[in-house]
């Protein structure tokens, strides 16, 4: 297996399980059965549909490690259960079941490598719908100058609009679902045809991506380009935001890299140490998904000629500092929203009841009580303790009322308004797996680090690990 120790070669094939929530000693009765079964884990869960009797003792209470392993297995199931039956691609959002996402697929690779590295799939499994999912990238999707569309037809790969301008590529999901692809070729390194196949498709995709075609001959990445309007979009890709990972694989690719000018005169370009700061009260860091996308696989552990410049020592400083800042305003809304405290808190772009989806950030204009469990369960990466406190209080308290249900936690809340989406996204579901498993093991992070590209491009851009 040639040292990929999170992948044993056989493990329960019984699947994932499903975690009944347990009300006031209640069971949702609303989850289904799948033909993925519940081991036993835990010993207190029993299949009752009425309240024990007051002479039964309550059930214990999780332990933390125990909640992440409920949390990380029932979420795993929207990436496994969920995934479209021809492509294998992650469906965009459980309401529109041929609406595939390219970034999302990019989270739910990242998931397989987490379900494996759990024993909730064999690695074979994985390997086996990894490449199901290659092969359908290379042989049924258009791409646009190697670069694939926000959204694709999941079974027949044809580009789906995403507005009315966005009809063509999309170099920022792409770069999500490549960071997730080197990822997958790092670690899946058997010499096996299955393996050796995937490794190839991944290679072969990742080199026909023409990421100096969307600079347009400058030193800045374009976010969009269509065959039939062109560039209008004329959307710069610039820092900071969630899209860094957009120039660090630029830089990193061996086909079609962009010189270490790109990083410094597009993503940072002026005033980017302004950008990068933040303060309580006054600059808070916009919603915290802008802290997670870019960083499943690269780690946060590193710093570039400018973060020092904002008065940190690193890119995680600097995401752990938005992440307490995101709980501290949400702690000093108790006012406004009385349901906040320092375990109910997390803004970011998420459903709303209001307007279906928008973007929820620490600012009184962008809050209106809608809290999404990914931002802080997605940030126990920097939060730790804060996170998974949150993590506990959404499950136990939110999750008999409605959050928690088939895929885990649902897309977000509003506790105010008694309000509960009904809703699973792949880009909210994808990052709570996958950090809680770079909290527990680094696994994504080791195997997209280790990538001689990648290592490569640290020197080119010199960004200095920190860990």
């Amino acid at each position: 297996m040639h040292g990929v120790e999170f992948m044993p070669s056989h493990t329960n094939k019984s699947g994932p399980q499903v975690n009944k929530m347990m009300p006031n000693c209640l069971f949702l009765t609303r989850l289904r059965i799948s033909r993925i079964f519940i081991p036993i884990i835990l010993s207190f869960q029993v299949a009752l549909l009425h309240a024990e009797p007051p002479s039964v003792a309550a059930p214990p209470k999780l332990t933390d490690e125990q909640l992440m392993d409920v949390v990380q297995r029932q979420t795993f199931r929207y990436f496994w259960d969920y995934a479209h039956p021809v492509s294998g691609l992650t469906r965009e959002q459980n309401t529109f079941p041929d609406r595939c996402a390219v970034g999302g697929s990019g989270f739910g690779m990242m998931s397989i490598m987490v379900g494996v590295k759990r024993g909730y799939i064999t690695r074979e499994e994985g390997a086996a719908r990894l490449l199901k999912m290659g092969r359908f990238l290379r042989d049924n999707t258009t791409r646009y100058h190697g670069a694939w569309a926000h959204w694709i037809h999941g079974a027949s790969g044809k580009s789906l609009q995403f507005d009315e301008t966005d009809d063509g590529g999309d170099i920022v999901e792409t770069a999500f679902l490549m960071q997730a692809m080197l990822t997958v070729r790092n670690a899946f390194s058997s010499d096996n045809p299955v393996e050796a196949e995937l490794r190839g498709i991944i290679t072969k995709l990742w080199e026909e991506v023409e990421w100096d075609w969307y600079t347009r001959g400058g030193d800045q990445i374009y976010w969009h380009w269509s065959p039939t309007h062109g560039w209008s979009k004329n959307q710069w890709v610039k820092g900071y935001n969630e899209c860094m990972i957009v120039y660090l694989l630029g830089a990193a690719s061996p086909t079609h890299s962009l010189p270490a000018s790109t990083y410094a005169n597009g993503w940072a370009g002026k005033e980017y140490a302004k950008r990068l700061q933040i303060k309580w009260p006054y600059t808070t860091g916009g919603p915290l998904f802008l802290t997670h996308y870019s960083f499943l696989g690269m780690t946060p552990h590193f710093a570039d000629a400018y973060i020092s410049d904002a008065s940190f020592s690193s890119y995680f400083d600097r995401g752990r500092e938005q992440t307490l800042i995101n709980r501290r305003f949400c702690v000093s809304r108790q006012n406004v929203f009385s349901q906040y405290n320092e375990n109910c808190w997390g803004l970011t772009a998420s459903r709303d009841p209001d307007k279906g989806y928008d973007v929820h950030l620490p600012w009184d204009k962008k809050d209106n009580g809608t809290i999404a469990p990914t931002a802080a369960i997605s940030s126990i990466i920097y939060t730790p303790e804060e996170s998974l406190a949150a993590m506990r209080h959404f499950y136990e308290v939110y999750g008999p009322q409605g959050l928690w249900g088939e895929y885990g936690f649902k897309d977000a809340f509003n506790p105010a308004r008694k309000w509960y989406s009904q809703h699973y996204l792949a880009i909210d579901q994808g990052p709570i797996l996958i950090m809680i498993e770079n909290y527990r093991s680094q696994l994504l992070w080791k195997h997209f680090m280790a990538d001689p590209e990648i290592q490569r491009m640290l020197i080119k851009l010199n960004l200095q690990l920190t860990r």
